[in-house]
């Protein structure tokens, strides 16, 4: 995973060039981009903070740092996966089943997508839920083998992972934090910015 980098705890860099980062997928629209750079550039230009770990030590060590760092210890965080609450149910975090209630939404998600660096989700993550319904401050737990190239492969990979039970309500996070060029994107109209943490564990 070339790009991946982590934000909190000066932890191991995956060695990558600058330049490369900042402006070959600009002057280069040519070169194949592998899958996990081309969603690292569009994740990052929505606005959005990721945090790459090797191992679930450090996807607990990380999610420590965002609640300290955001001051999240009394926060309520909304959960609709039980499996989710199971596996980080020693890491003192207040579960509610109440979206209203509640600072923050923790989720899992169905894939990565690099295309656009939105992250796709449906009622497996949200239910029957809009996105507007959901608390401004959102933590996706996700692993490396869920990044696809375009939201067209994802979709396939739904359709063909749950056959006869295709789940509803799909729709992608996109908007992490309001910006004066999404303000002026006719296409976000009518959707909500959130403030998005992606926690990717590395899986391949």
């Amino acid at each position: 995973m070339g790009l991946f980098d982590k934000l909190f705890g000066g932890g191991k860099k995956k060695k990558r060039s600058k330049e490369t980062v900042q402006t070959r997928g600009v002057h280069m629209p040519d070169l194949q981009i592998p899958v996990d750079e081309k969603f690292t550039i569009q994740f990052k230009k929505n606005g959005g903070k990721f945090i790459y770990c090797d191992n679930f030590e450090e996807v607990r060590e990380a999610l420590k740092n965002i609640v300290e760092e955001n001051q999240w210890q009394e926060a309520s965080f909304f959960v609709m996966n039980p499996a989710l609450e199971e596996r980080f149910k020693n890491e003192n975090l207040r579960f509610s089943s109440k979206s209203a209630q509640s600072g923050v939404f923790f989720t899992t998600c169905e894939h990565l997508v690099a295309q656009n660096g939105s992250i796709l989700v449906c009622s497996n993550q949200l239910l029957e839920k809009k996105l507007g319904e959901l608390p401004e401050n959102i933590i996706v737990f996700a692993t490396t083998s869920q990044l696809v190239e375009s939201i067209g492969e994802g979709l396939k990979i739904i359709k063909k992972k749950y056959k006869n039970r295709i789940p509803a309500n799909i729709t992608t996070l996109k908007h992490f934090q309001p910006t004066t060029e999404n303000a002026k994107d006719f296409l976000t109209y009518g959707s909500s910015s959130k403030h998005l943490y992606l926690l990717l564990l590395e899986d391949l």
